[in-house]
């Protein structure tokens, strides 16, 4: 049986996080924030707005896509032959926030980069853990 395989596949990471959506929004939309679990930035949260991200292993150049305040934010990544879009969702709960990332528009030929990302986010969710639980 010759089964079709999608074009591309996503990276998902989902958490339920015991922080109000508020607080979670401004780490992922301060670039000062944004610096302490993710990566140099020069990020604004406007749409349009072409920025870059750079970390001891290269950097990423991004445009947002689409923003909704406290709810959603959408951009591009573009490295290294990946040409992919980062989105973020955040659900309020009864308990904090359910946040839910997804990189999507790894080839099927870009094995390494999709492997790359799922333990990298790891890493970067650890990162952002760990901020958040700041005072």
């Amino acid at each position: 049986m010759n089964e079709m395989r999608p074009q591309t596949r996503t990276v998902t990471v989902e958490r339920e996080i015991a922080h109000a959506p508020e607080r979670i929004w401004r780490a992922l939309t301060q670039p000062e924030l944004m610096r302490e679990w993710l990566m140099q930035t020069d990020f604004a949260a406007q749409v349009d707005h072409s920025f870059t991200m750079r970390s001891d292993w290269g950097s990423v150049d991004c445009k947002v896509l689409a923003i909704e305040p406290l709810r959603s934010l959408s951009y591009t990544w573009s490295a290294m032959g990946l040409e992919s879009v980062v989105t973020w969702t955040l659900t309020p709960t009864a308990s904090g926030t359910h946040l839910r990332m997804e990189q999507s528009g790894f080839r099927h030929d870009q094995e390494q980069a999709y492997q790359g990302a799922k333990s990298g986010w790891k890493d970067f969710f650890g990162k952002l853990d760990a901020l958040l639980a700041k005072a």
